[in-house]
């Protein structure tokens, strides 16, 4: 998701600094933009010297000192809270005093986030859609001391990024995973009931429902481990039976089966095409 968020901002003349915890973690970040951006020449949607200049706007970073100079920095760490709490702890002190503050998260309270930082009112949710250089959308999240200018803001950047925002309440899941979660879950459910095979149940949905891809696909492409933590997420913050996560969805994660990142989930990407696992 980094990559993804710095790939736009680069397409849209910003630069930027993309920093990560390791050296091997920002090459990875790097290749997968400069791969990505390659796709785009060869579908003649982004000339070779667009980019070469944007990549030029490129600078990875270990150290975070460097932010000062920021005017805007988007967490995008993995989805856990107290992580992310622990970053933007650490990542205050770096930044000046106009620097505005988002967190990508897809389901973690944004106002329990603002806590961890020195700008509450400087702060709110920046949720981008998966992968971030094809999807149209960011949900916009306002914590409970967001000010206006801060939303307005960030509303401006979201439109020199050529996205679209929706507006969400800040509640467990927001608008688009409060409702695709649910859904993924319960075709887990499915196939952990025997309900119907893995192909049935995605070619029920892509052919039945006209999705671009089944729902247990779409689950490998977004990280079993991050559809397990945000159904957690429902399920605490809703109490509700309906958001608790499918012991098969729990089986997977356990194993360390997590999807395309890990080349193993519901579907294993080892060979040239991915063949279901269950």
């Amino acid at each position: 998701m980094g990559s993804g968020i710095a790939h736009v901002c680069l397409l849209a003349g910003y630069h930027v600094l993309l920093s990560d915890i390791s050296k091997e973690a920002l090459k990875q970040g790097f290749e997968s933009i400069d791969r990505n951006m390659e796709r785009q020449v060869a579908r003649n949607k982004l000339t070779l010297k667009e980019k070469e200049e944007a990549l030029a706007r490129l600078k990875t970073v270990i150290s975070q000192e460097e932010f000062k100079k920021c005017d805007l920095v988007i967490e995008a760490v993995t989805e856990n809270e107290e992580i992310k709490k622990e970053i933007l702890r650490k990542l205050c002190p770096n930044l000046s005093a106009r620097c505005l503050l988002a967190t990508n998260t897809s389901s973690i309270s944004v106002t329990a986030l603002a806590r961890s930082t020195d700008r509450p009112e400087k702060f709110m949710g920046m949720h981008f859609m998966n992968p971030v250089p094809v999807m149209q959308l960011v949900e916009l999240i306002r914590g409970i001391a967001t000010s206006n200018g801060t939303f307005n803001a960030i509303q401006e950047v979201v439109k020199r990024l050529d996205k679209r925002a929706a507006v969400s309440e800040d509640y467990p899941g927001f608008i688009v995973n409060r409702i695709l979660m649910p859904m993924i879950n319960e075709a887990i459910y499915a196939l952990f009931e025997g309900v119907g095979t893995m192909d049935a149940i995605d070619k029920g949905m892509r052919l039945g429902a006209n999705h671009p891809m089944g729902p247990l696909e779409l689950a490998d492409l977004i990280g079993l481990d991050t559809c397990a933590s945000i159904m957690n997420v429902l399920y605490e913050g809703r109490g509700e039976g309906k958001y608790k996560p499918c012991p098969l969805l729990t089986k997977y994660v356990e194993a360390g089966w997590l999807g395309r990142k890990t080349q193993r989930g519901f579907y294993d990407y080892t060979g040239e095409q991915p063949v279901p696992t269950r």
